[in-house]
């Protein structure tokens, strides 16, 4: 196994995520006083709310990927982000895993920024774990020669499948896409890569 994926099961990135965003639910538990459903006034000054980001609260665009509604949108998210993220651990290193997490989560709450509503409260890491979904299933596709098509397919039907009332498609289609772009990017430059070492080392004469 190439040492790049060897450091990215010793520092097990997926679990450093799951603690940091649970860290931070039981941090606005006890500031907010209850543990089963965030305090509304903390999800409007860490969550995104597009009004205020466009007034100055940038930070909203960051903060916002580690803060959860209740303990069952952190458990949902939790639950995804072990099975999609243990499935990025085993093909991307840990400086990639972190930046397609973040970018990916960043791309979502951009396109809600861009074209979502004003004054509606958002949050939550499905960005991101979207992102982490997209790069993997295309980077498998991709990195062995096969179409994309059935994993652009797969990646929509998760996507519609996970809509429904009080869910920001916003940001898990533009998480998604953000997933889909850099796997494939990653795929692509690895697979040259080794094309350029196996010609390299057939042509050399002893």
């Amino acid at each position: 196994m190439n040492l790049m994926f060897r450091s990215s099961r010793k520092f097990m990135p997926t679990y450093i995520l799951i603690a940091l965003n649970v860290a931070v639910y039981i941090c606005t538990s006890v500031v907010g006083g209850d543990f089963i459903e965030t305090n509304y006034y903390l999800i409007l000054q860490y969550g995104q709310v597009n009004l205020l980001v466009m007034n100055g609260w940038y930070w909203q665009l960051f903060t916002s990927m580690f803060i959860h509604v209740n303990i069952v949108h952190l458990l949902g998210n939790m639950l995804f982000l072990l099975i999609f993220g243990l499935r990025a651990e085993e093909v991307f290193s840990v400086q990639e895993y972190f930046l397609i997490y973040l970018l990916s989560g960043l791309a979502g709450n951009l396109l809600t920024l861009l074209t979502g509503p004003s004054t509606i409260p958002s949050a939550g890491a499905s960005g991101a774990i979207f992102g982490l979904f997209g790069a993997c299933v295309i980077y498998f596709r991709r990195a062995f020669g096969q179409s994309i098509v059935t994993a652009l397919l797969y990646a929509f039907f998760l996507l519609i499948i996970n809509s429904g009332p009080g869910v920001n498609v916003l940001a898990h289609f533009g998480g998604l896409a953000a997933g889909l772009l850099m796997g494939y990017g990653i795929a692509v430059a690895r697979r040259a890569r080794v094309k350029h070492q196996y010609r390299y080392s057939f042509s050399t004469r002893y």
